[in-house]
């Protein structure tokens, strides 16, 4: 079993750009959600996976992935998860050893762009990039649920101010 542990942050300004060694568009269906977990189907030019995320605890939790059929993906995508799609690019961009994600994105949460980086441990201390904003990790309202239904509510993409404002 593995298990992932990620911080996640707000992007300050776009100096990551220059720095981007890599790119590729993911399409996330929300299959459903569990007592702090999920399961999620995704989707990307050159493969499909279903992920199953338990509960996480401080930066870790356990988390299970398995390669599918592309047509079932799609199908999954389509039949099942229609109104809770993410549509983003993920950047990898390396800093100080590292390799941090940045992901913009599209669809529902067009203008959104939040960055992470995966440790090896909770403990592992880690060199933070100048572009990087404020820590959210631990903050619900940039759960990519949330951040969907959020959007659905408002009938439109959400901006990072009425994000920010959001009572939950």
């Amino acid at each position: 079993m593995r298990y992932e542990v990620e911080r996640k942050f707000l992007v300050a300004h776009a100096g990551w750009r220059e720095h981007a060694v890599s790119r590729h568009r993911l399409t996330d269906g929300l299959v459903g959600e569990f007592a702090g977990g999920k399961v999620r189907v995704r989707l990307d030019d050159e493969r499909a996976w279903l992920t199953v995320k338990g509960r996480r605890d401080g930066l870790s939790r356990p988390e299970f992935e398995y390669e599918i059929p592309r047509d079932e993906a799609e199908a999954m995508l389509h039949l099942v998860c229609e109104t809770c799609l993410i549509e983003k690019t993920r950047h990898c961009v390396p800093h100080d050893g590292m390799v941090w994600t940045v992901d913009e994105y599209g669809g529902a949460l067009a203008g959104m762009v939040l960055a992470e980086i995966e440790l090896e441990h909770e403990a592992q201390v880690v060199a933070l990039p100048d572009w990087l904003g404020r820590e959210v990790t631990a903050d619900a309202r940039f759960r990519q649920s949330t951040l969907l239904r959020l959007a659905r509510e408002a009938g439109r993409p959400v901006t990072l101010t009425e994000v920010i404002a959001a009572a939950l």
